[in-house]
């Protein structure tokens, strides 16, 4: 038996700064109940200004080492996921590992979005079941409210996003036991990057910040909505039956589904595609929206610190984002 990759501790930060959707009425043409009927969304975090994804990502970082009861010198590696990295570059993995005051360990840092913290587990679970590193520290983190356009044009998408930083810690089950992780599985279609991106700035424009890129406010997030719910709501029930299928389980064995947080209604439709129940299905978006790549870490945290998942129970992970992006993730606590 392969030695498995098992989540020893969980932890997440999301900032001080509650943003409710009468806030959001003041900024632009929108109302509580209409942001309430699309996303299922009532509240979301904001940073100051001054804050990074870093400082989000390291606060979850020091709340995953305290409940991994380990030291952070024994850290080996850090895997970092976001969209927002502090900088052009470099990507904010050698920056929380400067925080942490961990020089020399390597960092490297994965950019897939929503998808971003399931490819970042995998890739840490092949490290660990390879045995190239003992302890791993998988950040997820965003601060997305410094980029979104608060006009009435932007609202659609402004709406819907919050800030927020989850971490977990990863080590091999020495006891093998069967706990860990049990799959992970990766899918993606860059035929429809349009559909969701940020298209500016971009190292192809000369000059990168033309101003007539701003006149025209190509600096912003912009989304084809109706064709990333479709797809959101088809491909994650689809990466769930895979991941299943590989592992020899059916729905009924599975305790808890935790999707990444985009829409309420997503997860509503992915819960009655899969006939799943509602119950089993974890969600917050309702507090701090869709924060991307963090989404299912925070979402996990809160799930184990509640006691809402057990020792035994079996959880799937399920994501869709830009790119196209999806995956899911099963794992035995």
């Amino acid at each position: 038996m392969s030695t498995k990759a098992l989540i020893t501790g969980t932890g997440h930060f999301v900032p001080p700064k509650v943003v409710t959707n009468f806030d959001l009425e003041k900024k632009m043409d929108t109302s509580d109940e209409w942001i309430r009927q699309r996303s299922g969304i009532v509240e979301r975090r904001y940073v100051e200004p001054g804050v990074g994804s870093s400082d989000l990502a390291y606060e979850a970082a020091l709340r995953a080492i305290e409940a991994a009861k380990i030291d952070k010198s024994e850290i080996d590696f850090i895997i970092a996921a976001t969209l927002s990295p502090d900088h052009y570059f470099p990507g904010i993995g050698v920056i929380v590992q400067a925080k942490l005051g961990l020089s020399g360990i390597g960092a490297l840092d994965v950019r897939n979005q929503c998808t971003g913290f399931i490819y970042a587990l995998s890739v840490a679970e092949q490290y660990i079941k390879t045995h190239t590193f003992k302890k791993i520290l998988l950040v997820a983190a965003e601060v997305q409210s410094a980029n979104l356009d608060y006009s009435d044009e932007g609202r659609d998408m402004a709406v819907l996003f919050g800030d927020g930083g989850g971490a977990v810690i990863l080590e091999p089950n020495e006891k093998n036991d069967g706990r860990g992780i049990l799959s992970t599985h990766l899918f993606s279609d860059g035929r429809y990057v349009s559909d969701l991106w940020m298209e500016k700035p971009s190292p192809k424009d000369n000059p990168t910040f033309a101003e007539e890129f701003f006149k025209k406010r190509r600096f912003f997030p912009e989304m084809n909505g109706r064709n990333v719910f479709k797809n959101a709501s088809g491909k994650m029930p689809e990466a769930v039956r895979t991941a299943l299928k590989h592992n020899g389980l059916s729905i009924e064995d599975v305790d808890y589904l935790i999707p990444h947080q985009a829409n309420d209604r997503i997860s509503q439709m992915v819960a009655r595609n899969l006939k799943i129940p509602i119950e089993k299905v974890i969600r917050n978006i309702d507090r701090f929206g869709n924060t991307t790549a963090a989404s299912i870490p925070i979402a996990m945290d809160e799930a184990l610190k509640g006691r809402i998942i057990k020792d035994g129970d079996i959880v799937v992970l399920t994501a869709f984002g830009s790119g196209y992006t999806w995956g899911s993730a099963v794992i035995q606590f």
